[in-house]
């Protein structure tokens, strides 16, 4: 079975819309080392923060986030 990993394009978002991690974060409702760690991919958002995340943008949730196939059998 293929590994899948969970890609995002979280700060790149951020960034064209001028925001800081800690506005972000305000914005969501959760902290700034909580945006760090999904942008790293640290952190696996729940459903509830990467819809969250999305609407704070007002992009649908796949233009964030996306699958990545790490190969396998």
């Amino acid at each position: 079975m293929n590994e899948l990993k969970l890609g995002n394009r979280l700060k790149d978002a951020r960034t064209e819309a001028g925001l800081t991690q800690a506005e972000l974060a305000l914005k969501v409702g959760v902290s700034r080392k909580t945006i760090n760690t999904v942008e790293n991919a640290v952190f696996i958002p729940s459903t509830t923060l990467a819809l969250a995340l999305a609407k704070a943008f007002s992009q649908p949730v796949e233009t964030l986030f996306f699958l990545i196939d790490e190969g396998g059998a």
